[in-house]
């Protein structure tokens, strides 16, 4: 199996190096200081009070590689439609695209069924340059739970967590599918496959939705979020609007709002990934997020004013530290940059 992780940061990082110690042949596409590590030391990734260093061949020039049986997208979603034509390369007749990335991926709509088969979504795919030229049709779907960090250029630090849930769009068990997971779970991941990966898309959704703009306006952890009455009140009627979309699209939502939030604030003190990209100066995550349920409530005819506002403030708050910018009919065309998940 060759399979190449495009992103090779803090979950592409620990993947790639749990994959290797597994057997797979592993390539990794990385860039700036944390590549250079790579080169030199190799990449190191500490887990369970163990330190353990890997030699992967890595690259920022795809075209190194040769056609794949897997390429894993470890990116920021809003970073993947900018880095599509030099993934080109690594895309042979029967290569999996596996978008291990937060949001609804760009085949979404593929064998979704229904008015909305084959539509794109402008907010996770603007121009549909992911669906053109990746193809729905090599979409797997997997979901991203541990939380891993890179704490120095070539060293990925684990915190908890090892599932990656999988899944065919149309949910089939394939032999590609079937494979993948297998390969995972000999590298000592949880990679269950899934019947119907779009509520399990979903039920991470329903809070990234929320949780995550709101840690950026206030700047409070989980647990402050969800415990204190006002901001837990936001958060759950942003979910209730999110809720209606997905009913509306055929989602079932196997845990309901309070446990869902409750399971978020179990998790601490833990500063989410928007709070932390705006303390750090990166890119921030607002439409693949945010903006994409507006979008579908738009698409579906549900209105989300809880969602419509605190979109609004996040937005603004973004561009003021310029580390956004609106989408907009040009925004198709620009080219994001690489940014690691």
């Amino acid at each position: 199996m060759k399979l190449c992780i495009y992103g090779a940061g803090a979950i592409g990082g620990y993947l790639g190096v749990q994959l290797h110690r597994a057997g797979v042949e592993v390539s990794l596409v990385a860039r700036g200081l944390h590549l250079q590590a790579m080169r030199q030391n190799g990449l190191t990734l500490r887990i369970d009070d163990e330190t353990r260093t890997a030699r992967i061949r890595c690259t920022d020039t795809p075209a190194e590689l040769g056609p794949q049986d897997y390429v894993v997208i470890c990116l920021k979603a809003h970073s993947v439609p900018g880095v599509v034509e030099a993934m080109q390369p690594l895309l042979g007749p029967e290569t999996a695209v596996v978008t291990a990335v937060n949001g609804l991926p760009y085949w979404y709509f593929h064998r979704h069924g229904g008015e909305l088969e084959g539509r794109t979504i402008e907010t996770v795919d603007p121009g549909g340059v992911q669906w053109k030229r990746l193809g729905p049709e090599r979409g797997i779907g997997c979901i991203v739970y541990p939380a891993t960090e890179v704490v120095a250029p070539g060293v990925v630090e684990h915190h908890y967590g090892d599932k990656f849930p999988l899944g065919e769009p149309d949910g089939s068990r394939s032999a590609r599918v079937t494979a993948l997971s297998e390969a995972m779970t000999a590298a000592g991941l949880q990679a269950p496959v899934r019947d119907n990966i779009r509520d399990e898309i979903w039920l991470k959704l329903w809070g990234n939705l929320c949780l995550n703009p709101i840690s950026a306006l206030t700047h409070a952890t989980l647990d402050v979020i969800t415990g204190d009455p006002s901001t837990r009140d936001v958060a759950r009627r942003m979910m209730a609007e999110a809720q209606m979309i997905g009913d509306r699209l055929g989602v079932h939502f196997r845990v309901d709002i309070e446990r869902r939030l409750d399971g978020a604030g179990a998790v601490g003190a833990h500063r989410t990934s928007m709070l932390q990209d705006l303390d750090r100066g990166r890119p921030m995550e607002i439409d693949p997020l945010v903006t994409v349920v507006q979008e579908l409530g738009r698409m579906v005819g549900v209105p989300t004013p809880t969602v419509d506002t605190v979109l609004a403030l996040v937005q603004q708050r973004a561009e003021i530290a310029g580390l956004y910018s609106r989408p907009g009919p040009a925004e198709a065309k620009r080219a994001p940059a690489l940014v690691p998940a």
